[in-house]
C-alpha cells in the first residue's frame, strides 16, 4: 500500500476527500510539534511526502535534504504544498532518484490580484495617507496626489504562471507597456503571454514599475540590490510577492529612504513574518503583507486538489503534471518499479 505522509496540513481539506476515493493510499500525517525522531520513525518507510513550502515554518530536520532521504528509502514523491520549493533540496531529491513536485499555477490569480492591489495601493498612495490621517494630519490634497496605473511601463521578473497572468492583466485591463526579462521562456512565447521580451539591463532602465515573480534560487538571490535598484527610472515603484532573498532589504531601506524608489509593495521577506521594527515596516511609502498573496480560500483549495488528484496519478503510473527535476525521470521510474512493483509512464 502505497504511504503518503503529509506534514501539518494539505492547502485545504478537500485533498482529504480527493484521497478518501482511493483507500488504497495510505494518508498520515505528522505535525511541526512532534519530537523530531517520533516525525521521522512515521516518514521512514513513507512513499510521497507532501511538504510546506514556507522555509519558516519547517524546522531543519523536517525539510527534505540529504539527511532525511538517507532516513527514508523508499521515497519516491516529494510534493510542495505550493509552487515554490524552499523547503526541498531539489538537488539532493534528484541525486536520491526522488521526484519533486510542485502545485505551480493554482494560486497565480490570487497572487497576480495581490500584486495588482499593492500596485494600485503605491500609485495612488492609500497606505501613505491611510498611516498619515491616523496620526492626526490634516494637510493639503495635493501633498499626497498619485497617478495613473494605464499606460504605464511595467517590467515583470519571471514570466510563469504568476507573471503571465500579470500580464495579461496589465495589458488588457489598464493598457501597459509590459517588460518581462525571464531567461527560461523563449521570446516568442513571452510575446504570447502580452509581454516584450528584454533583457535585465534593459528592463531595469525602462520599469516605472518592477513587479517580481521568479523563484528563489541561487541565480536569482539578491539579484535586486543597491546597484540594480540604482538603475530602476527615479520614483519608480517596486513589488514582490516572490520569495524573500531576491531583493536586498538593506539596500532597498535606503533606496526609499532617498526617494530614489517611491515605494514598495512586500508579500515576502528575509525572516518571515518580518520583525516589527524592521525598518522597510517604519516608512510610510511601503505597504506590507506576511506572505498571504496567494492565501485564499480559492486558491488554497485549488492547491489542494492539485496536490491530492497529482499523487493519486503519480501513483497510477501517470507522468507527473508539475514536475521540479523532469531529469530525474529514468531513476525514479526504476526506483518506482523496485518499490511498488510496476513501471510508470515516461516523462
Amino acid at each position: 500500500m502505497p504511504k503518503i505522509v503529509y506534514l501539518d496540513a494539505f492547502p485545504a481539506a478537500n485533498a482529504h476527500d480527493i484521497l478518501a476515493t482511493r483507500p488504497e493510499l495510505e494518508v498520515v500525517k505528522i505535525s511541526s510539534d512532534m519530537a523530531i525522531d517520533q516525525a521521522l520513525g512515521v516518514l521512514k518507510d513513507a512513499h510521497a511526502y507532501q511538504q510546506i513550502p514556507a522555509r519558516d515554518e519547517v524546522m531543519a530536520g523536517l525539510r527534505a535534504g540529504p539527511s532525511l532521504l538517507k532516513h527514508c528509502p523508499n521515497l519516491l514523491i516529494v510534493s510542495s504544498n505550493g509552487s515554490g520549493v524552499d523547503t526541498i533540496d531539489v538537488d539532493a531529491c534528484t541525486a536520491a532518484g526522488v521526484l519533486v513536485v510542485n502545485q505551480a499555477g493554482g494560486n497565480a490569480e490570487a497572487v497576480a490580484e495581490h500584486a495588482i492591489a499593492m500596485i494600485l495601493s503605491l500609485l495612488k498612495r492609500i497606505g501613505e495617507s491611510d498611516r498619515k490621517l491616523r496620526r492626526g494630519w490634516s494637510g493639503a490634497r495635493t501633498e499626497l496626489i498619485g497617478r495613473n496605473l494605464e499606460g504605464r511601463t511595467v517590467g515583470i521578473i519571471g514570466l510563469g504562471y504568476i507573471g503571465s497572468r500579470m500580464a495579461g492583466i496589465l495589458k488588457d485591463v489598464f493598457d501597459c507597456r509590459v517588460l518581462a526579462f525571464d531567461p527560461y521562456v523563449e521570446p516568442e512565447d513571452i510575446i504570447r503571454r502580452q509581454a516584450e521580451p528584454v533583457d535585465f539591463e534593459a528592463l531595469l532602465s525602462a520599469a516605472e514599475i518592477l513587479t517580481v515573480h521568479c523563484p528563489l534560487t541561487n541565480e536569482t538571490k539578491g539579484m535586486l540590490g543597491e546597484a540594480e535598484l540604482a538603475r530602476l527610472p527615479d520614483g519608480a515603484l517596486l513589488v514582490s510577492t516572490a520569495r524573500g532573498g531576491i531583493i536586498d532589504e538593506p539596500a532597498l531601506t535606503r533606496a526609499l529612504m532617498s526617494g530614489k524608489i517611491a515605494g514598495a509593495g512586500l508579500d515576502v521577506w528575509d525572516k518571515e513574518p518580518p520583525p516589527s521594527d524592521h525598518p522597510l515596516l517604519a516608512l510610510d511609502t511601503v505597504i506590507a503583507s506576511p506572505h498571504t498573496a496567494g492565501v485564499t480560500i480559492d486558491s488554497r483549495a485549488n492547491m489542494a486538489r492539485y496536490a491530492a488528484t497529482q499523487l493519486i496519478d503519480l501513483f497510477d503510473g501517470k507522468p507527473p503534471a508539475r514536475a521540479v527535476n523532469p531529469e530525474v525521470s529514468e531513476p525514479y521510474r526504476a526506483r518506482f518499479a523496485q518499490i511498488l512493483g510496476r513501471t510508470p509512464d515516461v516523462f
